[in-house]
């Protein structure tokens, strides 16, 4: 197999999109190495940026760095490679989550469609949306890009989504009960232009003044910043439920790709998401949000029409870390 022409500006543009994918409270918890024999993208975890209370079996991490190596694909694609991925290539090598193989793309024939756009302007929107409901035809195009990932999305009913909403409540009241997961999220929040990680604090949103729905609250009672003052949201939330059939590492790293493909295509689509993650950190209420076997929850996003929400920080660093290691 011959060996595609590989630069440093071309690297700098495929690792800039892989480090745009959304990730557990911006801890960005992935690492990159370029191999330019080859050349691949080994992705590994990067276990010092976990969050050991809200994530203690690295699922977050797992869901994090799949997204990331999603992006890597369309980036890939887009920069005129065919990806070709091994998940969990070395059982030796535990963080080693992912490779991406760069390939002549005539290898693969033709790349996936092109969402290399919507990687810039994906953005995690934690405002009220309209209300306005998302045609049935943009949510079954996501649906069917979880499942191309093997993955599913469920679109709960009306009935429904006010008990995933109540399971979410539940799982916020218990965060702010306990001081060290208060403590936990807490550490995630900055100021902008502090650095490269967290959220922040002009990027966490309000909180719903009517209460219906339970938006994560990282700060718990202010210490270091005010909250923002709490405004109406939407009076029907829409909401859809990530899951896979099975439930460890691999199937993680695929829902999490299955998961950045759905937020790319709404957001190309001109949809705006977030995530309603807090009932997903507990297992008991991470069994409740749904009722049958052999679903394993694995995200549950929030969607609809709004305000784009505030940009957050990336670590440009990881970029040059792997371009020094090409040169080296």
């Amino acid at each position: 197999m011959p060996v595609p022409d590989i630069d440093a500006a071309r690297v700098e543009k495929l690792l800039c999109a892989a480090v745009a994918a959304p990730s557990i409270h911006n801890s960005q918890p992935w690492r990159f190495r370029l191999d330019p024999r080859t050349p691949a993208v080994e992705v590994r975890a990067a276990p010092q940026r976990r969050l050991p209370l809200a994530d203690p079996a690295l699922r977050a991490v797992h869901l994090s760095v799949g997204a990331a190596v999603f992006n890597l694909r369309v980036a890939a694609g887009h920069l005129g490679w065919a990806p070709e991925v091994r998940l969990l290539p070395d059982a030796q090598d535990p963080d080693l989550l992912a490779r991406v193989l760069l390939t002549d793309p005539d290898a693969q024939g033709p790349v996936m469609p092109a969402l290399y756009e919507a990687i810039a302007r994906r953005r995690t929107s934690r405002l009220p949306f309209t209300g306005r409901p998302v045609p049935e035809q943009i949510i079954a195009e996501m649906a069917s890009g979880v499942r191309v990932e093997g993955g599913r999305l469920h679109v709960p009913d009306v009935v429904e989504t006010r008990r995933m909403l109540r399971l979410t409540a539940e799982a916020e009241q218990r965060n702010q009960a306990d001081w060290r997961r208060t403590a936990e999220s807490r550490a995630w929040v900055v100021p902008r232009d502090s650095g490269p990680f967290g959220v922040p604090v002009d990027a966490l949103g309000p909180a719903d003044a009517a209460r219906r729905i339970p938006m994560r609250d990282f700060t718990g009672i202010p210490v270091r910043f005010p909250a923002p003052r709490p405004v109406r949201f939407e009076r029907h939330a829409q909401l859809a439920l990530l899951w896979t059939r099975e439930d460890g590492p691999e199937d993680w790293l695929r829902a999490g790709q299955g998961l950045e493909r759905a937020l790319l295509l709404a957001t190309a689509r001109g949809v705006r998401t977030s995530a309603l993650y807090q009932a997903l950190e507990w297992p008991d209420l991470r069994e409740q949000l749904v009722r049958r076997p052999r679903r394993c929850p694995q995200f549950l996003i929030r969607f609809g029409y709004g305000p784009e929400g505030a940009p957050t920080p990336r670590a440009r660093a990881l970029v040059a870390s792997a371009r020094a290691r090409r040169a080296s």
